[in-house]
């Protein structure tokens, strides 16, 4: 199936560019192979045409006119697809729609300096955990958590995922009592989610007002 994520860069006019990777969310490892020298992730050590591509884009250069850096049949393959999905979208956009909190592993964001930000993709979901929920929607229903990095490892990335199921089987066993709504059951996952990350973690909501949740 790959590990599947979403990668926005940041243009210079505060809104991004957004790119795709089938590979790039496997241990969050993208966080670090990201780089001035090498935008979109490869091994290349000739990356002149992978800077000025990202240059265009961060000013505004539309997806469906990047094919003109691509035609080269010898451009080393990338982590990061060269391509665009989208752009001039904000990061809230994004968090709302097209991000798949099902599908997407992981969610990173480039800021102009090459700041790369690493976010954890959770699903809210309650299809596999409850038996009175038939589908629950994967696009604009999650959240994002930052992750801590210590010498460039993730520290509790596993454990956070964990923690995260196991809400999850008993929000769906009390929704099944009738004691929760869908509407209640999502806000308990999102209070619970957000004690469980602390004040040290960035934690990102979709919502109607589309204003980032931060706990603590």
């Amino acid at each position: 199936m790959g590990h599947r994520t979403l990668v926005a860069y940041e243009r210079t006019d505060g809104q991004y560019t957004l790119h795709y990777s089938h590979w790039g969310a496997a241990n969050l490892k993208l966080k670090h192979r990201i780089s001035a020298e090498s935008p979109f992730g490869g091994d290349d050590t000739d990356t002149t045409w992978a800077k000025q591509l990202l240059a265009e884009l961060a000013d505004g250069l539309e997806a469906d006119a990047v094919d003109g850096y691509l035609v080269s049949e010898d451009r080393p393959s990338t982590v990061v697809e060269p391509k665009s999905r989208a752009t001039g979208l904000t990061l809230d956009e994004i968090v709302a729609d097209p991000l798949d909190y099902l599908h997407h592993e992981a969610f990173f964001v480039v800021s102009t300096t090459f700041e790369v930000t690493a976010y954890r993709t959770l699903w809210f979901g309650l299809q596999y955990d409850s038996e009175t929920v038939e589908q629950g929607e994967t696009v604009g229903n999650g959240a994002l958590a930052t992750v801590r990095w210590y010498d460039g490892e993730p520290v509790g990335d596993d454990h956070l995922q964990g923690q995260f199921v196991a809400l999850k089987h008993v929000v769906g066993d009390v929704l099944d009592t009738g004691v929760f709504t869908p509407s209640t059951a999502r806000q308990y996952l999102q209070r619970k989610l957000a004690e469980r990350v602390g004040d040290r973690q960035e934690l990102r909501i979709p919502s109607t007002d589309q204003h980032p949740v931060r706990s603590g």
